[in-house]
């Protein structure tokens, strides 16, 4: 690494790999615990995997990376040649992460600014990149924190669930507990906001949800230039038709990514989930 900053973010970022190699970004894995299996997300277990799960009523649950495993990636980046270290990391609302974070870059060889971004997915993922992105030019610890937290800031993130059930079991539903007893009569639209998820709008069919986020993220996207992600679990063409639809309709795009999202979102929020990340350059 012959940069002086290394960037490290956690699993949740959801970032393409080649885009990660690109910018030597390191990303630290939570685990999904499956019966009376933990799992390493992104290497020993599948969004698919636990949709599957999900589906079969099987306990998933989820738990933060350990001390150790956050102190060997900074000792590793050390080795490699940097002089700072930006860890940043997913809302502190929905996992100790960042709390694990902060212990371990106590006993680091060398300095660490560990960042709440109050994200998730690529919302993250995008901040993680600014931040790479400005250390790859150079940029100071100082830089590179700004960078992210800028990103931060401007970034939304808008999303559609078949039904409130697994965010009520994890207990990452917030003020949109206020739905849970029309949950059947509605689909609910949520968002970001504050690092929590909130209830964005009510929506009577499952169409209709889909159509009004689509609209949702045009409105924020305005026409600047902004970066793109669609995410679902298990409902790959509903992602394709909404990413076709905003590439139509956004003619400042400049990056677009789809994916899946990975074990740890989708044990919270299950199968047919779709989010789209609207995220100003």
């Amino acid at each position: 690494m012959s940069r002086h900053v290394a960037v490290i973010t956690d699993s949740t970022a959801y970032l393409p790999q080649r885009a990660m190699e690109r910018h030597s970004i390191t990303a630290v894995p939570l685990t999904v615990v499956l019966g009376d299996q933990a799992l390493e997300e992104g290497t020993e277990i599948s969004a698919r995997s636990v949709a599957q799960a999900l589906q079969k009523r099987r306990s998933v649950t989820t738990s933060r990376p350990g001390l150790e495993v956050f102190a060997a990636a900074y000792r590793a980046a050390a080795e490699a040649g940097a002089r700072g270290i930006v860890s940043l990391h997913l809302s502190a609302e929905f996992s100790g992460t960042y709390d694990a974070a902060v212990l371990a870059a106590r006993e680091a060889p060398v300095p660490v600014r560990v960042v709440d971004t109050g994200m998730v997915a690529m919302a993250l993922g995008f901040c993680a990149l600014a931040a790479a992105e400005t250390a790859d030019a150079g940029g100071t610890l100082d830089e590179v924190v700004a960078a992210a937290e800028k990103r931060a800031q401007g970034t939304a993130a808008f999303f559609y669930v078949d039904t409130l059930d697994y965010l009520r079991r994890g207990g990452r539903i917030g003020a949109a507990q206020a739905l849970l007893g029309s949950a059947l009569a509605v689909k609910p639209l949520l968002q970001l906001e504050g690092g929590r998820i909130e209830l964005r709008e009510k929506v009577r069919t499952a169409s209709k949800a889909i159509a009004r986020l689509e609209e949702i993220a045009v409105e924020r996207a305005g026409a600047a230039p902004v970066d793109i992600a669609v995410h679902h679990l298990a409902a790959p063409d509903r992602a394709t038709l909404l990413a076709d639809r905003l590439r139509e309709r956004l003619p400042a795009l400049e990056e677009l990514h789809v994916s899946e999202v990975g074990a740890v979102i989708g044990a919270h929020t299950g199968p047919g989930l779709l989010g789209v990340v609207v995220a100003p350059k």
